[in-house]
């Protein structure tokens, strides 16, 4: 079997100038605008809500009582998971039509679109304007999440695939805290200019968006899915520079060899060697969501005023967390390039299980057990860490990695697609669940990674420094494959 972690492999392996301003520049023009919707909305949640109440009364003669305005509010921030969902389904078909540059490129337009119509919805007082600017933000975040660690990982040499995937992570932790910091009462999160903060994330894909148009496009979607090889090699010679040129020969030939199906939703469901990644890349994303990693933001307000510190001091606190997570992210960059996925997803997932059951317990003995309430904090921030070791940074990139050329963008949109499935389900039944079962409304999430924990010491093939055709075989046999 051919194995690339050989010495000279990863001594080879570098960085150039080129493929480092793509990394930087895609993630601060795709992956940040996708976080920053993820995060906007919870600031300036009240003050929107007077103004669709006070729009409602005034322009439609049509008053809302506090349930209707509830609903009205579940709508606006659905409609984004919604755009999600219908972007996943057809942005395999985009990828391979326009290239994973091109589909990159049409999501920053989408942005772009949906920041003009947040622009203008408050002064033209209208509400289609603010829901169909969340649905085009979600179809173009579906985008992204499919194609940004596809096209980075088809850039990147080998030794290189996981700390490029990191990226999309890292723009994802990052722009949930530019929302934080930007919807600050003391910036752009007041009755006077919510619509610029929700907005403010087109100055990034405006600047962003202009070099794109001179990044090279995948050499291996190129090669093997339009058949162009002399364009293929020119791009690939571009991105390793001149100490990298003697491994083009090289690439370009594995690219060729490299087999030519037509990669359809029913080709590759169809198809009984691709069900157990598919299964892999579905469950991981789609436990992305439900391992409560947004619960944990959602408590963290209440944690810290429940430790004893003020309402102002809350925000400041929410503000550092989210500063933690966006680090922890950072860190995953260094432990992805120098150990195995395995180890990293089995103790990844399992910290996050321990954690969530800690601060369950934690939660509901808090109002008797004073210290207990900084022991939730500190049970939160090891969460955040044991997520960020794994679970959350590798799930992102695992498609590309278990797939070839020809299925990758299905699998990477099936996926996409139970990653919004999995937000929305999360965003539904966490707060019936917090209703019923109180501080243990994390023991299903707990669940979910003990799942994680099960399905990655059975199924999950060890991909670092190996192609996507030298783990294959060991996933053919579908529940029955061995991955030793």
């Amino acid at each position: 079997m051919h194995m690339s972690t050989g010495n000279g492999t990863q001594s080879s392996a570098s960085w150039t100038p080129l493929l480092l301003v793509i990394c930087l520049t895609t993630t601060l023009g795709n992956t940040v605008p996708l976080g920053y919707f993820l995060g906007v909305l919870n600031a300036p949640a009240d003050l929107i809500k007077n103004w669709c109440q006070d729009l409602l009364a005034n322009e439609y003669d049509t008053p809302l009582s506090g349930s209707q305005l509830d609903v009205l509010w579940a709508c606006i921030v659905s409609i984004f998971l919604l755009g999600g969902i219908c972007g996943s389904c057809f942005s395999a078909w985009c990828s391979d039509k326009y290239g994973r540059r091109g589909t990159l490129v049409i999501s920053s337009i989408l942005f772009i679109l949906a920041s003009i119509l947040f622009l203008f919805c408050r002064d033209t007082r209208s509400l289609e304007m603010l829901l169909s600017a969340r649905f085009l933000g979600g179809i173009a975040s579906a985008f992204v999440l499919t194609v940004h660690p596809m096209y980075l990982l088809e850039l990147a040499p080998i030794a290189l695939a996981g700390t490029v995937g990191v990226f999309t992570c890292i723009g994802i932790t990052g722009g949930i805290l530019v929302a934080q910091i930007v919807t600050l009462p003391q910036l752009l999160g007041t009755e006077e200019f919510w619509h610029y903060a929700l907005s403010f994330y087109a100055l990034l894909v405006f600047v962003c968006l202009i070099p794109m148009w001179w990044f090279p496009e995948s050499p291996r979607w190129l090669c093997v899915v339009r058949q162009e090889t002399f364009a293929a090699e020119d791009a690939l010679r571009r991105l390793r520079g001149e100490k990298g040129l003697w491994s083009v020969p090289r690439e370009m030939h594995e690219m060729e060899v490299t087999e030519v199906r037509k990669g359809t939703w029913c080709s590759v469901l169809r198809d009984r060697n691709l069900w157990l990644p598919v299964l892999l890349v579905a469950s991981y994303q789609a436990s992305l969501q439900l391992c409560g990693i947004n619960a944990i933001f959602y408590y963290s307000m209440s944690l810290f005023t429940d430790a004893g510190f003020s309402a102002d001091m809350a925000v400041w606190l929410n503000l550092g967390l989210g500063g933690f997570n966006v680090l922890a992210s950072l860190l995953c960059t260094l432990l992805v390039f120098h150990f195995p996925r395995r180890p990293l997803m089995l103790i990844s997932c399992s910290g996050c299980a321990l954690t969530l059951l800690a601060m369950s317990f934690g939660l509901y003995y808090m109002d008797t057990v004073q210290w207990l309430s900084y022991a939730c904090i500190a049970f939160m921030l090891m969460f955040i860490l044991a997520f960020q070791m794994g679970l959350g940074p590798i799930t992102y990139f695992m498609g590309s990695e278990l797939f070839e050329v020809s299925p990758r963008p299905v699998a990477m949109s099936i996926g996409s697609l139970f990653s919004w499935i999995g937000n929305f389900l999360i965003g539904m039944c966490f707060p019936l669940l917090q209703s019923v079962w109180s501080s243990f409304a994390f023991l299903p999430c707990m669940c979910v990674c003990i799942y994680c924990v099960l399905l990655t010491w059975r199924y999950l093939p060890e991909t670092r420094g190996r192609t996507a055709s030298d783990v294959k075989h060991l996933m053919n046999q579908g529940l029955r494959s061995r991955i030793n």
